[in-house]
């Protein structure tokens, strides 16, 4: 199985970092094959902007949507992003890992969905290929993620409300609209609260979760 690995979170001595590297060396340890974008270590730019382009369908108007798609045809994407897009469609299966802020993504792996799963690059508008006849339709799409607060503040009825849900705009939004399936999510709550021994019990976790993919 051939993976690629985004990972956002600018510490490496984190908790998140332990993480990482316990996917990556479980990933291995199966025989799958990896790609590891790790967004902070890589200064990746989550800015959309006119220098995504190297050629414009417009110049004299900014219109993103339809440069994208412009670009998806010729080739005119700025070569970060074709270093990007090229793991995607080499990958049978996207981990994206991350800790919550804000009871979302961090800003730098949002910026890389919005720049890499550009509109005729992960979707087509024009023939409607989206859900079930999605771009990405056999690829596979998995988050895995931390929490500062509690499991109790991200379920139903929780001062944050259910974390499944804030997370479907991009689960379901994103991954399931361009075709991927979507695994279930490995969370681990409050983990700035965790003593040692938790910490190890839940990377023990995750690894096997990483070997049962």
């Amino acid at each position: 199985m051939k993976v690629l690995y985004v990972f956002a979170h600018p510490e490496p001595k984190s908790f998140n970092a332990a993480l990482n590297d316990t996917a990556l060396a479980a990933l291995k340890e199966k025989g799958h094959e990896v790609e590891l974008s790790d967004l902070y270590a890589m200064n990746f730019n989550p800015v959309l902007n006119v220098g995504d382009f190297t050629e414009r369908k417009k110049s004299d108007i900014f219109k993103p949507f339809f440069e994208a798609i412009q670009a998806s045809k010729t080739g005119a994407f700025a070569p970060d992003i074709k270093q990007e897009m090229e793991k995607v469609k080499w990958a049978d299966i996207l981990i994206f890992q991350f800790p919550i802020y804000f009871t979302a993504m961090p800003a730098i792996m949002k910026g890389w969905i919005d720049r890499v799963l550009a509109p005729g690059f992960g979707f087509n508008p024009v023939t409607n290929s989206a859900y079930e006849t999605g771009l990405f339709k056999g690829k596979s799409a998995m988050l895995a993620f931390t929490t500062g607060s509690p499991k109790e503040a991200y379920s139903e009825g929780g001062m944050h409300g259910d974390i499944h849900k804030h997370m479907e705009s991009v689960t379901h939004c994103v991954f399931e609209f361009m075709g991927m399936k979507v695994l279930p999510s490995f969370i681990v709550f409050e983990a700035s609260a965790m003593k040692q021994e938790k910490g190890a019990e839940e990377l023990e976790k995750y690894r096997k979760r990483i070997l049962e993919l």
